[in-house]
């Protein structure tokens, strides 16, 4: 009888601890910093001369909208990039508001030091886990439409 008990316990204790393990370890980390909802609908000209950093491949523009601003770069003749220029780490601190460095291709926040690639907002140092948050965008050749 105490060998059965024994077993019943030692199978009841093994089922909970798996169940355990397996729930642990299927929690999500702590979600980023949320970045407040903004509407954003709107459209420029890339080729334009309002924007000429966007005429060529790899150019970029700041414009106002979104949260803290929005960061636009062209990624290809066809294809763009916007990014909200709050930094995912802590986008309600002042002054985190993401710049382009020299290369031209990454940007980085100023206050905590974050590093982010500008093809698709991939952070690549500093304390950020979370890329930068995206808009969508659309380019019919002439015009390009920015918006969440």
């Amino acid at each position: 009888m105490i060998k059965h008990c024994s077993r019943i316990f030692v199978r009841v204790w093994l089922i909970a601890a798996v169940f355990m393990m397996g729930s642990s370890s299927c929690k999500k980390e702590t979600a980023p910093n949320d970045i407040p909802y903004v509407y954003v609908n709107f459209h420029i000209d890339p080729n334009g001369t309002q924007y000429l950093n966007l005429n060529a491949v790899n150019g970029w523009e700041t414009v106002t909208g979104g949260y803290n601003g929005i960061l636009i770069f062209r990624k290809s003749v066809n294809e763009f990039a916007a990014f909200e220029r709050a930094c995912p780490y802590d986008p309600g601190t002042e002054g985190a508001q993401v710049r382009v460095d020299k290369s031209g291709i990454t940007c980085y926040c100023p206050v905590c030091g974050s590093k982010f690639i500008m093809v698709d907002g991939t952070p690549y140092e500093g304390p950020s886990r979370y890329p930068l948050k995206q808009y969508s965008t659309i380019y019919d050749g002439v015009m390009l439409y920015i918006s969440n």
